[in-house]
């Protein structure tokens, strides 16, 4: 990058240092709601975000360094990212019904 204009070069770089950091510190904080919630839907809204923003580190990543396949790992992880979250989407939406037909047994039964 910036090939044929002098400093071009070292103004990508640290454009690409400073995104990277401002990335981190995000999915830094994405991380810390996830784990303080209050609820399960800001959960799965935080761990969706990680993925995205890790997605977007590596790709950052694959322009800095100038390496092809990361962008092939990119692509990979949002396959995983995305089927990760569909599962935990599943998997709290069966936690969910089961306590709200508990509920209605227990208030139909009284």
């Amino acid at each position: 990058m910036g090939n044929g204009i002098p400093g071009l070069g070292q103004a990508y770089h640290v454009l690409f240092v400073a995104a990277l950091i401002f990335l981190a510190a995000m999915v830094v904080l994405c991380l810390i709601r996830a784990i303080i919630g209050p609820r399960i839907a800001d959960r799965i809204v935080a761990v969706n975000m990680m993925g995205t923003m890790v997605m977007v580190i590596i790709a950052i990543l694959a322009l800095m360094l100038q390496e092809g396949y990361l962008a092939d790992v990119c692509l990979i992880y949002a396959m995983i990212s995305f089927l990760a979250v569909i599962v935990l989407t599943k998997v709290y939406m069966g936690v969910y019904l089961e306590k709200k037909e508990k509920e209605e047994k227990a208030h139909g039964s009284n």
